[in-house]
């Protein structure tokens, strides 16, 4: 399906297209370039699109962004997405950089926008703790005031690649006595700071990915509070309708599809007679997929017709993430006991004969996938919010 484009916006996706084939970094095509990828190499293809002025999409041209038009922006998803290439890191492009440049001082502006752009500041994010995940009112690290600066005390876990962050967004509560949602604020903290300690949290898939931090009387400048104390929940929402809207992930499902054919042809006999099912599956995910893209594209025809499109990316999120984690879900079937190794498992003591290229990997992301109706705000949440601002139930 293609959005029906004019010859000025065809030109633009003809540019991305060759200035992604000509400039995206060789050492960066790899399997799994969230967890394989060291952040020296992370950041290579980041420092390209800054160069370019291309690192901020969504930005506001007078914070650095390119100004490009919704159906540009669209554009640029979609033949990234398609391509495979690693996105900018979201915590901090796609998620604080615009908390900070709409609801942040002007001092904080000129501070921390120009080191995101640039990627010399790595962040991370601070939301989740044992015991409040979906429900973040319930937050409970606190932030004391003692003259200029809060003492910080908490345990923030989950926290995706906060080993590399120079930087971390948080929720915590100034207000215990305030109802949940009234009594909490949005700082920015230095990882550097004494008090912070990172702890890894290696995943089923056997990466490091995600961790805890804890932060023990933490000293974080007032100045670092991002616009009023006890409203960083207005701040939360508005971080997360960013993030969620970015997750229908249609074109990183179309190349997962492509890739799980190929497997398919490779793997299964045409005359077994699970070809004719696994044929059958694919056909729905794929149906699938073209309704999600389908959503999509009418979703950016509303915003290029200034329509605020409400609750889609409550949508977005459910649907994209569902479909990818049945598409990976086939794939891991699809490769049969090729399934149950793992890289972490030395070549020594695999019990099966070495297999594909494919083999490691797939299995490496069923089991990542399975993260995916969770974080962000889990999926049963999501239909909560659809419920309530679309059925009015």
């Amino acid at each position: 399906m293609e959005l029906k484009l004019s010859s000025e916006d065809a030109a633009f996706r003809d540019e991305v297209r060759a200035f992604i084939a000509e400039n995206y970094p060789q050492e960066m095509r790899v399997p799994n370039p969230e967890t394989d990828l060291t952040k020296e190499q992370s950041m290579l293809w980041h420092k390209i699109l800054h160069k370019k002025g291309w690192i901020a999409p969504l930005w506001p041209k007078e914070y650095g962004g390119p100004g490009w038009s919704i159906t540009q922006r669209f554009i640029w998803e979609q033949e990234t997405s398609r391509a495979g290439t690693l996105p900018p890191l979201a915590f901090s492009v796609t998620m604080v950089g615009p908390v900070i440049y709409t609801y942040g001082n002007d001092a904080q502006k000129k501070k921390f926008l120009p080191r995101i752009l640039s990627g010399e500041d790595w962040w991370c994010q601070g939301y989740s703790e044992p015991g409040s995940g979906s429900d973040l009112a319930t937050v409970r690290t606190r932030a004391v005031r003692d003259g200029d600066h809060y003492i910080v005390n908490g345990h923030k876990t989950w926290t995706t690649l906060a080993q590399h962050a120079d930087w971390i967004f948080c929720l915590v509560r100034t207000d215990p006595a305030a109802k949940p949602q009234s009594g909490i604020s949005f700082l920015l903290i230095d990882m550097k700071s004494p008090g912070v300690t990172v702890r890894p949290i290696i995943t089923i898939d056997g990466s490091h990915e995600i961790n805890d931090v804890f932060l023990e009387n933490v000293r974080v400048p007032v100045e670092n509070l991002v616009g009023e104390e006890n409203k960083g929940w207005t701040y939360a929402k508005f971080l997360l309708g960013n993030e969620r809207t970015s997750m229908a992930g249609i074109g990183r499902s179309t190349r997962y599809i492509e890739r799980l054919k190929k497997i398919v042809k490779a793997e299964i006999a045409e005359d077994d007679p699970v070809s004719g099912e696994f044929a059958k599956d694919i056909a729905r995910v794929e149906l699938d997929l073209l309704a999600l893209e389908a959503t999509e594209l009418r979703v950016v025809a509303q915003m290029s017709r200034g329509i605020d499109p409400g609750p889609a990316a409550s949508l977005f999120k459910i649907r994209g993430t569902e479909i990818l984690q049945r598409i990976t879900d086939l794939t891991h079937r699809a490769i049969g006991n090729y399934g149950l190794a793992l890289r972490e498992i030395p070549a020594s003591e695999n019990i099966f004969v070495p297999g594909p290229d494919y083999m490691h990997t797939v299995s490496e992301k069923y089991l990542n996938m399975r993260k995916l109706s969770i974080f962000g705000g889990s999926n049963e949440i999501q239909r909560n919010i659809i419920a309530k601002a679309v059925l009015g139930l």
